[in-house]
C-alpha cells in the first residue's frame, strides 16, 4: 500500500503519526482541522485485475475511434459506475488515471457531478497526487465547459462544487502548500470566479504580459467580457474559510512557493470585492487584528517585518499582486507605513526591486507618484550601476502615464548616460548597450559595441521617451538622427533596436529628423525588409517620408520582389505599399500617394484634434503634429480612410452637399441666440460621434463659412482622386 497526502506544514507533520490521525480531535479544537473519516482516506490499494482489465478495454475502444458520439456518454456513464469506491485508487495510478482523464471528458453533466460526489471525501488527495491532480483537474475543466455551453446546468454543477469546496476547505493547508494540489485549487478558484478556459492563465501564474503593461506599452487586465455567471456565494465561503485556517499559519505560508500561487489567484478572483479584499490582504501580511478603517488597515508591528519578506521571492511575487488589486485607501496606507524612504534601498534588491517596480506602476494619483520621484528620480545613475533598469523604465513609464515630471525624466536620464563636457550624440547608443556602458570603467573612450547583445530594458526606455512629447525629447532626437549609417542598419537588423527605430518614426518628432534617419538606410531597404522584423520597420519609414523617399524604398523593394513574397512579412509589406502597382505604373502610383496624403490632411482639418489641425505640416501626415503623439488613433484612422478611399459615398459631393446644408441650418439656428451664449458654444470641441457625421447642434456663422472652404477643399481632392482612378 502507498501513502499519499502527506502534511505539507512541517510544525503539523512532524507531531502526527499514524496512531493519533485516527483519533478524533477534541471539541472545539482548531489545532487539526482532519476528521477521522479523511485521515483513512489517504492510504490507497491496488486497483483489483478485473477493473484494470475492464479500463484497459474502454481505453483501446476510445483509441481505435470505433465508438459513436452518441454511444460515447453512455459507455462512459456505464465506465464511471463502475468506478464507485474505487476513485481515488484508479485515480493516483499512473496509467488508469488517464484513461479516467478521458471518461471524464466524454461524460455528460449529470454522470460528472455525480462522479464528483462519491470521490467527494477522497477529492483532497487526489489533487494532491502526481497523477491525481490531472484528473481533478480535468473535472473541473469539463465542468467549465458544460457550464459555457449549457448555462441551465448551472444549478446542478453548484450542489456538486459545494460538497468539493466543503472538503477542500477544510483541508485546504495541505493542498495549498502542495505542488499538484496547489494548481488544483487555483483552478478552482477560478471556476467560481467563472472564468473561462481560454482565459485562465492571468489567474493561474504570473502574468506573460505584466512588463507591457507597467510600461504602458498594453493595458492592465481587467476585461470581464465572456466571465460565465460563476458561484460567488461559494468562491467568498471557500476564500473566508481557506483564510480562517491559515491565520495561525500565514508566518510560514508567507514563504511557501506554492501557497504563494494560491493567494495571488485568490487576489485576482477577488478584484471588485473591495471588502472582502480589505479582510484578506491584511492578513496575508501578517496582521493579526481586523481593522477596516482607513488608514489603519496594517499594523505597525509587521512593517519591519516586511521589507523583510519583499526580498523572498515567493513573498516578493505575491506583494506585486497585492499591489495590483488593492483599493486605493489600502495602497496609499502600504506606501505611507511600508514603502516611504526606503524605496531605493529595496530597489537595490534582486527580488525587491520587482515589488517597487509593481508599486510605481499601480500608483494612481499625481500627489503619490511626486513622492515616488523625490525618492528614485534623483538615483537614476544608482539604478543603472546597481543593474536596476527596471526601475527606471517603470518610473518613466509612470510619468508619461500621470503626466507628471515628463521633462525631468528626459533630463535626468540624458544627464545619466552623457557625460558634463559630452554632446547628446551617445544617448541611444549607451541606453542601447546599457550593460557594456555602466561596466564599463572608462566610460569616456567608451565606444559603439558592434555585434554586441542590445540590452531589452533599454530599448524599452528608450521606445516610453519616444512617446514624450517632443520637446522634452530633444537630445534623444538629436543622438538618435546623429547615428552613423553602419550603426542605424545594425539597429534596424536588431529585434531590440528596430522596436526603438519604429518608435522613433511613430513619434511626435520633426519630419525633417525622422526623414534624416531613414535616408541612411538607402541602397539598404530591400536588405532590412527580407530580415526578420525589418517589414515593420519599413512600413514605418513609408509612412514618416515624403513622396521621393517612398519612391525611393519602393524601387528598393522592387529589386528583391521574388525573396520578399515568399518571406513571413513580405507579401503584406508588398500589399501595403503597393510595390506591384508601382511596378505596374509609376505615375498612376504617384498620383494614388499624393491624392490618399490630401485625403489624409483633409481629414484631419476637419475631424482631427486641435493641435493636429493647429500644427505646421512640413511634409506627409506622418509630420504633421509635434505635440505628443498618439499611433493608436492615428493608426485606426489611417486604416478608416484606406477602406473608404474606395468608395464613392467618402467623397461624394451629395454627401458633402447635404453637410453644407445641415451646417447651414445650423448656423441659423446659432445666429438667433445671443452674443454671450455664442461665445461660450465657441469655447466647446466639437464631439465626433463617427467618422464623418458631426454633432454640431448649435454652431455661429463663422464656423459654418470654414466648414464650406473644407467642403470646397475635399471636393477638389474628390476630383483628383477620381481623375487619377481614371
Amino acid at each position: 500500500m502507498v501513502s499519499v497526502g502527506s502534511k505539507a506544514l512541517p510544525s503539523r507533520s512532524s507531531s502526527s503519526t499514524g496512531k493519533n490521525k485516527c483519533k478524533k480531535p477534541k471539541k472545539g479544537s482548531t489545532d487539526d482541522y482532519h476528521d477521522t473519516t479523511t485521515a483513512y482516506s489517504t492510504i490507497r490499494k491496488q486497483v483489483d485485475p478485473e477493473t484494470t482489465k475492464y479500463l484497459s478495454e474502454i481505453a483501446n475502444l476510445f483509441e481505435s475511434d470505433g465508438v459513436e458520439f452518441e454511444e460515447r456518454s453512455l459507455i462512459c456513464a456505464n465506465a464511471l459506475e463502475e468506478t464507485k469506491g474505487k476513485e481515488f485508487e484508479i485515480a493516483t495510478d499512473y496509467i488508469l488515471s488517464h484513461t479516467l482523464e478521458t471518461i471524464l471528458q466524454g461524460s455528460d453533466v449529470d454522470t460528472l457531478c455525480s462522479f464528483l460526489h462519491t470521490s467527494a471525501k477522497q477529492f483532497p488527495f487526489i489533487a494532491m497526487d502526481r497523477s491525481g491532480s490531472h484528473v481533478a483537474q480535468t473535472a473541473i475543466n469539463s465542468l467549465a465547459s458544460h457550464l459555457q455551453y449549457d448555462p441551465q446546468v448551472h444549478p446542478l454543477v453548484e450542489e456538486a462544487l459545494t460538497v468539493i469546496c466543503k472538503v477542500i476547505a477544510a483541508n485546504s493547508l495541505d493542498v495549498m502548500c502542495n505542488c499538484y494540489g496547489s494548481h488544483v485549487l487555483r483552478t478552482l478558484l477560478c471556476l467560481l470566479k467563472g472564468v473561462p478556459l481560454d482565459k485562465s492563465g492571468y489567474y493561474l501564474s504570473k502574468s506573460t504580459t505584466a512588463l507591457a503593461e507597467r510600461l504602458n506599452f498594453k493595458q492592465f487586465s481587467s476585461n470581464k467580457d465572456g466571465f460565465l455567471p460563476g458561484f460567488p456565494n461559494l468562491l467568498n465561503s471557500l476564500v473566508s474559510e481557506m483564510f480562517k485556517h491559515s491565520r495561525k499559519w500565514i508566518k510560514d505560508l508567507q514563504l511557501d512557493q506554492f501557497s504563494s500561487l494560491v493567494f495571488q489567484t485568490t487576489l485576482r478572483v477577488l478584484v471588485g470585492n473591495d471588502e472582502l479584499l480589505l479582510d484578506v490582504i491584511p492578513i496575508l501580511l501578517g496582521c493579526k487584528n481586523k481593522s477596516n478603517a482607513d488608514g489603519n488597515f496594517i499594523e505597525s508591528t509587521v512593517v519591519p517585518g516586511l521589507k523583510h519578506l519583499f526580498k523572498e521571492p515567493g513573498f516578493s511575487h505575491l506583494m506585486e499582486v497585492v499591489l495590483e488589486v488593492s483599493p486605493v485607501a489600502l495602497f496609499n496606507e502600504l506606501f505611507t507605513k511600508v514603502f516611504r524612504s526606503s524605496l531605493l534601498e529595496l530597489s537595490s534588491h534582486q527580488h525587491g526591486n520587482f515589488v517597487v517596480q509593481a508599486l510605481i506602476s499601480h500608483a494612481s494619483d499625481q500627489d503619490l507618484m511626486e513622492l515616488i520621484w523625490d525618492e528614485l528620480g534623483p538615483n537614476m545613475e544608482d539604478l543603472f550601476q546597481m543593474g536596476r533598469p527596471g526601475v527606471v523604465a517603470s518610473l518613466i513609464a509612470a510619468c508619461e502615464r500621470l503626466h507628471i515630471n515628463e521633462q525631468k525624466c528626459c533630463q535626468m536620464l540624458a544627464k545619466t548616460v552623457c557625460l558634463a563636457d559630452e554632446n547628446s550624440k551617445w544617448i541611444v547608443p549607451r541606453l542601447l548597450f546599457l550593460d557594456s556602458y555602466f561596466t564599463c570603467e572608462d566610460k569616456s573612450n567608451w565606444t559603439w559595441q558592434s555585434g554586441a547583445k542590445m540590452n531589452v530594458m533599454g530599448s524599452l526606455i528608450l521606445q516610453t521617451i519616444f512617446r514624450l512629447n517632443s520637446e522634452y525629447t530633444k537630445p534623444f532626437i538629436t543622438s538618435i538622427t546623429s547615428m552613423d549609417t553602419a550603426h542605424v542598419l545594425e539597429v534596424v537588423k536588431n529585434a531590440r533596436g528596430s522596436h526603438v527605430i519604429e518608435a522613433f518614426l511613430s513619434s511626435g518628432a520633426p519630419g525633417k529628423q525622422k526623414r534624416r534617419l531613414v535616408s541612411k538606410l538607402q541602397k539598404h531597404f530591400g536588405e532590412v525588409a527580407l530580415h526578420s522584423s525589418g517589414a515593420f520597420t519599413i512600413e514605418k519609414c513609408f509612412t514618416a517620408c515624403n513622396l521621393s523617399l517612398r519612391e525611393t524604398i519602393v524601387s528598393e523593394l522592387l529589386a528583391v520582389h521574388s525573396e520578399l513574397s515568399k518571406a513571413k512579412q513580405g507579401s503584406y509589406l508588398l500589399r501595403r505599399l503597393d510595390v506591384d502597382g508601382f511596378a505596374a505604373s509609376p505615375d498612376h502610383w504617384r498620383s494614388k500617394q499624393v491624392s490618399k496624403e490630401s485625403t489624409y490632411k483633409d481629414f484631419y482639418a476637419t475631424f482631427g484634434s486641435g493641435d493636429t489641425r493647429s500644427a505646421k505640416n512640413d511634409g506627409f501626415l506622418a509630420d504633421a503634429s509635434n505635440s505628443k503623439s498618439n499611433p493608436n488613433n492615428v493608426k485606426e484612422m489611417r486604416k478608416e480612410i484606406d477602406q473608404s478611399l474606395g468608395s464613392s459615398s467618402f467623397l461624394s459631393t451629395d454627401s458633402l452637399n447635404k453637410k453644407a446644408k445641415k451646417n447651414k441650418k445650423n448656423a441659423e439656428i446659432g445666429g438667433n441666440e445671443d452674443d454671450s451664449s455664442r461665445k461660450k458654444k465657441r469655447s466647446k470641441k466639437e464631439k465626433v460621434e463617427s467618422g464623418y457625421d458631426i454633432a454640431a447642434t448649435e454652431v455661429d456663422r463663422k464656423s459654418a463659412k470654414k466648414r464650406h472652404r473644407n467642403r470646397e477643399v475635399s471636393e477638389g481632392s474628390g476630383k483628383k482622386l477620381k481623375k487619377s482612378d481614371e
